[in-house]
């Protein structure tokens, strides 16, 4: 199988948010509707289990509420022994049930208020193999950050490389960077007119999609870096770019 050069994944991330098990479940069930016709392969998903072998005996699609507030409920932060820690949110981390290398993850943390970290939703995406080929698109990169937002209503999302997020910053934060799609919302700001091949487009009136270029973003690129670094300079001039917790 041909492995990829450079590994990718989607995340959206938002400040202080005081969420329910059951608020976290049903965004998520939202979410995974959303997901479902970005592509085939997001449109199946399974508990957390022991082996692979077992990974797809517990699916999450059609995807039940009292299922989801269960694990969310489960997955309290907590001191090892101790009582739960409500103030620190809810994380479920669970995925497609696919072959190593070629499945995909979701790691979700809601109702944090406590603000120390970010509330997130993250998708890493397949490394290896024909889902790899197929998710790696600005199309279905484009779908996937725009259910992200609109389950989440995040304070930034996007996706990217790992490897061209560390070209855009020495200490990139979320937030504070430009990815292949960046999701904006309104209430950062207006997203001034940014140069060809980016595109802008809009996700109904919640806020902005930013794709950097058409084609596969790559940080070995040095036009996709300068660009990236380029963009993030005049969305930071415009006051709508910046770390989703300041610290």
């Amino acid at each position: 199988m041909e492995t990829s050069a450079e590994e990718y994944y989607v995340g959206a991330y938002w400040g202080p948010r005081k969420e329910s098990p059951e608020d976290c479940a049903r965004r998520t069930a939202e979410l995974l509707t959303l997901l479902s016709a970005c592509d085939p392969l997001l449109a199946h998903w399974y508990k957390p289990a022991r082996s692979r072998k077992d990974a797809r005996k517990q699916p999450l699609m059609p995807s039940d509420l009292a299922t989801l507030t269960e694990s969310f409920r489960r997955g309290v932060n907590r001191e090892k022994g101790g009582p739960a820690i409500e103030q620190l949110g809810f994380t479920f981390w669970f995925g497609n049930g696919g072959a190593r290398g070629e499945d995909v993850d979701l790691r979700i943390t809601c109702g944090d208020d406590g603000g120390a970290t970010p509330n997130s939703c993250v998708m890493t995406l397949p490394s290896i193999g024909a889902n790899a080929e197929r998710l790696s698109t600005a199309p279905v990169l484009s779908g996937v950050v725009r259910s992200m937002a609109q389950a989440w209503e995040p304070d930034w999302a996007a996706a990217t490389s790992w490897e061209h997020r560390a070209a855009m910053a020495e200490t990139p934060r979320a937030g504070g960077f430009v990815g292949w799609v960046t999701y904006l919302p309104r209430r950062r700001g207006v997203v001034p007119p940014l140069p060809a091949p980016v595109r802008i487009e809009p996700v109904d009136n919640r806020g902005a999609l930013i794709v950097l270029t058409p084609e596969r973003l790559t940080a070995s690129n040095p036009e996709h870096v300068e660009r990236g670094k380029r963009v993030g300079e005049l969305l930071a001039r415009a006051d709508v770019l910046e770390p989703v917790i300041a610290r």
